[in-house]
């Protein structure tokens, strides 16, 4: 009973390899990048937040971590109608990929993949524009809510 390092890097791992499953991403990475993305379509996979939940025993308290998977491709990509379709596309693959899987194989204590909002977070994809290198990219955000079975010990 211990989400320990080794756990979080299971849990990023296995998001990172439905993302690579997918052959649909230039570069997939299990951190948030820290310069401009290439210009195809990349994803990256990395950890939002922590924390206990209600559904906890007397003897160990579950938890839920939350990941962010963001899809990344150029705004000034052409052809430009085909920007929203693609990141679209790939951001539903992944969310398939997770529902289809949605214990993680059971690695790391994993309940589930939060699909329908059990912990008041539901597995949901979020468009938008980040501007990185001065270089402006669209966005789809995948917040990955995942339950967690006795995290920690209760003494």
């Amino acid at each position: 009973m211990s989400f320990d390092d080794a756990a979080i890097a299971t849990i990023i791992d296995k998001v990172v390899s439905y993302a690579l499953a997918s052959n649909r991403f230039e570069l997939v990475n299990g951190h948030e990048p820290k310069s401009a993305p290439g210009n195809g379509l990349t994803c990256a996979v990395w950890v939002q937040d922590i924390r206990p939940i209600r559904t906890s025993g007397l003897a160990a308290t579950s938890g839920f971590i939350r990941l962010q998977a963001r899809i990344y491709t150029s705004f000034v990509g052409e052809p430009a109608d085909l920007i929203d379709p693609n990141v679209a596309a790939a951001a539903s693959d992944l969310i398939g990929a997770l529902t289809l899987d949605f214990d993680l194989g059971g690695d790391a204590d994993v309940r589930a993949v939060d699909l329908l909002g059990m912990s008041g977070e539901t597995l949901s994809a979020q468009a938008g524009y980040i501007e990185i290198d001065r270089k402006m990219y669209r966005v789809m955000t995948i917040n990955v809510p995942i339950i967690i079975n006795d995290m920690w010990a209760q003494v």
